[in-house]
């Protein structure tokens, strides 16, 4: 059984998700795996969240126990003798500090990128505002959303449950080899959208074929609670 590399909260996700055509996804899709579809739709997140109290083998890190992540993700699956895993794959994950995009890149071969953050939390008896930003190619780029402050229980089946319910994590190591790494968190509950507003240049941070999506409306938008993570030792897969 594999051990926790790293521990964290993980609170105040806000996921924007996004109908995509699969060919644009087809070149980042690891070795084994394949695009896993909502209702035949492909899907892909823009996702800004806080990780909170993290630790690196139980050990906290001075100076990198919380900061903000923004990342770009879409869904894939893998059988496995006979199960099918759920996972995500990163275009890009967005950091303040360079020792996570260090580590996270030699050790997981992730797509750690390092820029100015910074988030915003309002927090009232009846709506929440939440915003994440960051600053790439000498502008501030920001999402966020604001949302009822009551906490519902995710649907089964709903694309809420799609989106969070994905519980692996693949990375394109070589044209025949892939990392798989297990996320472990119970299911978390999320808070009615009241707005949003994205103001993202994709093209300009995540490549030419993403700059569709500057000009998509997201299939959904929500805020979910989030809760204690933790993230298993990886493995490398033929």
């Amino acid at each position: 059984m594999a051990t926790n590399f790293l521990t964290a909260r993980w609170e105040k996700l806000v996921m924007a998700n996004f109908e995509i055509d699969p060919q644009l996804l087809q070149k980042y899709l690891p070795f084994g795996t394949e695009l896993d579809l909502w209702e035949g739709k492909c899907m892909i997140s823009l996702i800004g969240f806080m990780f909170l109290d993290t630790k690196l083998k139980g050990v906290k890190v001075p100076f990198h126990s919380n900061f903000e992540e923004v990342n770009l993700r879409f869904y894939v699956k893998k059988l496995d003798h006979g199960i099918w895993k759920r996972g995500v794959v990163f275009i890009k994950e967005i950091v303040p500090k360079p020792a996570i995009t260090l580590i996270a890149n030699s050790l997981y071969q992730e797509h750690y990128h390092t820029m100015p953050m910074k988030h915003a939390w309002e927090i009232s008896d009846q709506n929440l505002l939440i915003e994440y930003a960051f600053y790439n190619k000498k502008k501030w780029h920001s999402f966020s959303i604001i949302a009822e402050q009551n906490q519902q229980e995710i649907a089964l089946g709903s694309e809420e449950e799609f989106i969070t319910e994905h519980y692996w994590g693949y990375t394109q190591l070589s044209t025949t080899k892939t990392s798989e790494y297990e996320v472990v968190h119970p299911t978390w509950k999320i808070y009615p959208t009241i707005n949003y507003s994205i103001h993202v240049d994709f093209e300009a941070v995540y490549g030419r074929n993403f700059k569709i999506l500057n000009d998509s409306t997201p299939c959904s938008v929500f805020l979910a609670e989030g809760s204690e993570i933790a993230v298993k030792g990886k493995s490398k897969r033929k």
